[in-house]
């Protein structure tokens, strides 16, 4: 603690017993100094008030110098999360051609092919989606994930990154300013309150960033909410415990944004997408592939051996 902090709980203590605020602690401290000091007698008529007036003044220029400097720090915080707020946004609307690996080519490449086949005049199972994949049972009844990997619900959507998530709330009741809008975030909970109606007040998912979170308010119509993850390895298939869930196995991860990731992390977010897309074609992951890789080089080795009886799990 420095020595201009160190009789801040006793001014603290002295504040919370006047119920009249500043200008009635001033009011008992001059006071105190009238009664008990000579200090208005002591320096002669006009030194006191000298005395007030230069440290009036002195302090009366911090308070202004840090008063402006906070300003200029919300103000180019909000200016960096508009920023990337606007960014995202037309990143996500423009659908823009991405860069994709040779495994992805050749996936969407049989998929063109498979689309130039005649259609089957055959529907689909109650057990099969619109693709004709088929859908596990814990994913029946799970949502579409939206443009942005989130979810479009009545009075707000969410979109997510594995870094982040970002929550947009419409503004239904008019135009509102900053003071009307209280917003609570801290590490399990949200709770967002408009005009005193309470819009959102639940558990997240999952944990997050407090001091890496933030909101702002757009045009007094839009309440913007960032969120910074903790588990950068997973997607949430809920924003609040009481929304809907997602399918987390249709996200869409742009490459865009696994470039932005440590090399021995995007490995592994990118073995993590091999595999998922593997198992929803009915192929082996990459484990599974390499097992089956070394099997068939040891058969090789050992023509003489009859593995014909034998069965591999």
């Amino acid at each position: 603690m420095s020595d201009e902090e160190r009789f801040d709980g006793m001014f603290f203590t002295l504040a919370q017993q006047h119920s009249g605020g500043m200008v009635e602690v001033l009011d008992s401290f001059f006071n105190f100094l009238a009664r008990k000091s000579d200090f208005y007698t002591g320096g002669g008529k006009g030194a006191a008030e000298k005395i007030v007036m230069e440290k009036f003044k002195k302090y009366e220029k911090m308070a202004y110098e840090r008063h402006e400097k906070e300003a200029a720090e919300r103000e180019e915080a909000d200016r960096i999360r508009k920023e990337k707020l606007k960014k995202k946004r037309e990143q996500e609307e423009s659908k823009k051609i991405v860069e994709v690996n040779d495994e992805e080519a050749d996936r969407i490449k049989a998929e063109i092919e498979e689309a130039k086949k005649p259609k089957s005049e055959e529907k689909p199972t109650a057990e099969s989606n619109a693709n004709g994949e088929e859908e596990d049972e814990e994913d029946k009844g799970k949502m579409k994930p939206n443009y942005g990997n989130g979810a479009d619900l009545e009075n707000y959507k969410w979109t997510q990154t594995l870094q982040d998530l970002d929550l947009t709330i419409p503004i239904k009741s008019g135009r509102v300013r900053g003071r009307d809008c209280v917003i609570d975030i801290s590490k399990k909970h949200l709770k967002v309150k408009v005009l005193n109606k309470i819009l959102i007040d639940d558990d997240l998912q999952h944990e997050i960033k407090c001091e890496d979170s933030s909101w702002t308010l757009e045009d007094g119509k839009t309440i913007l909410i960032h969120f910074e993850k903790i588990n950068k390895m997973e997607w949430w298939s809920k924003l609040v415990l009481s929304d809907p869930e997602i399918n987390t196995k249709k996200v869409n991860p742009e490459n865009s944004k696994l470039s932005d990731l440590d090399g021995e992390t995007r490995s592994m977010v990118e073995k993590m997408m091999f595999d998922q897309r593997q198992k929803e074609m009915g192929l082996p992951t990459s484990d599974e592939q390499k097992k089956q890789d070394v099997l068939k080089k040891f058969m090789e080795q050992h023509p003489e051996m009859d593995f014909s009886k034998c069965k591999f799990n």
